[in-house]
């Protein structure tokens, strides 16, 4: 269940159009993740213009709370929202460059973001939301620092398929360039998203330092 809170969450991010990130005037919310909140339709198309502040399906599904820009680290916005109370912190970006094989197919914009929260005891959890409905079944990869990373899927989220692994990976984002995203589509599109990771290590300092208990 959070997860569908948190990537409603983040479409909301982008639905009311803070001016102070990086990537607040090309970010559109993604109309199909509107079916997995529960908020009310007249709120999901609503939720579609950027410019406006209406209540989002975010909003709805997190009781009225908003997101906060606590601040801005090169390519990375970090962020904290409460809702039903409980602390939420996240880092986000979106692709400094994509691709998709065969070229010029449609997809809503990617995200990635590295999640916090207390009171669930998770910590620099990374997700990314992709941009459209990824092949059922089907794992998809990222690649940082060297190595590459398995991630499971589901809907049009990537999580890490070895838990075990996720410090790891988030110790290597720290310090690497890039973050590089491979995903297959459900209709056989194959895509490739590149993050870039300059200014991540401030905003999870940042978020880390917000989140405390």
């Amino acid at each position: 269940m959070w997860r569908v809170l948190f990537l409603a969450l983040t479409i909301g991010v982008a639905a009311w159009g803070i001016a102070d990130s990086a990537w607040a005037q090309t970010a559109q919310p993604a109309p199909k993740a509107a079916p997995k909140s529960p908020a009310p339709a007249p709120a999901a198309k609503t939720a579609a213009k950027p410019e406006s502040k209406p209540a989002s399906p975010a909003a709805a599904v997190a009781g009225g709370a908003e997101p906060t820009l606590i601040g801005q680290f090169g390519t990375w916005g970090a962020y904290s929202a409460a809702p039903n109370g409980k602390k939420v912190c996240f880092a986000l970006a979106k692709p400094s460059s994509s691709k998709t094989n065969p070229p010029n197919r449609p997809r809503d914009p990617a995200y990635a973001f590295v999640s916090t929260r207390p009171a669930e005891k998770v910590n620099n959890e990374v997700s990314v939301m992709i941009g459209y409905a990824l092949k059922p079944g089907s794992e998809s990869t990222v690649e940082v620092g060297g190595a590459a990373f398995a991630m499971y899927t589901q809907g049009d989220g990537l999580w890490i398929k070895n838990a075990a692994e996720e410090e790891r990976m988030v110790e290597a984002m720290r310090k690497s360039a890039d973050l590089v995203v491979k995903g297959i589509s459900a209709k056989g599109t194959e895509t490739t998203d590149t993050f870039s990771l300059k200014g991540l290590a401030q905003a999870l300092d940042r978020i880390a330092q917000d989140c405390k208990r």
